[in-house]
């Protein structure tokens, strides 16, 4: 258990690292290399390249951003082999369906408890 959570903590913080880099050293927005994430982890994952470390990392690579690129590139696969072409637009949202129903009602309720400020 202790192999498992330094290796998520080891991948997890690479990423980190690496984005912090990126942030501190270039021009580019955050907005963008968040975007860059994605779009990174879409690619990794409709390659197959990015599950391995998925497999090796655990948490450490599928709860960052490119994870969840790389979660909607499998919805996609798996859904384009269930039903289809249409699987193409369906099958991104319903895998991830979860994760951003989760983040919308926590963001919600945050919103109720929290204090805003000018």
């Amino acid at each position: 258990m202790l192999a498992s959570l330094l290796r998520a903590f080891l991948v997890g913080g690479g990423i980190c690292l690496v984005v912090q880099i990126f942030i501190d050293l270039t021009a580019l927005t955050p907005a963008r290399i968040l975007t860059a994430l994605v779009v990174l982890g879409v690619f990794l994952g409709a390659l197959g390249l990015y599950q391995p470390l998925v497999d090796f990392a655990g948490a450490g690579a599928s709860v960052p951003l490119p994870g969840f690129g790389n979660l909607l590139a499998q919805g996609v696969k798996e859904e384009i082999d269930a039903s289809g072409a249409i699987g193409i637009l369906t099958g991104g949202m319903k895998a991830a369906s979860a994760g951003l129903t989760a983040a919308i009602f926590f963001s919600f309720i945050a919103g109720l408890l929290g204090k805003s400020r000018n």
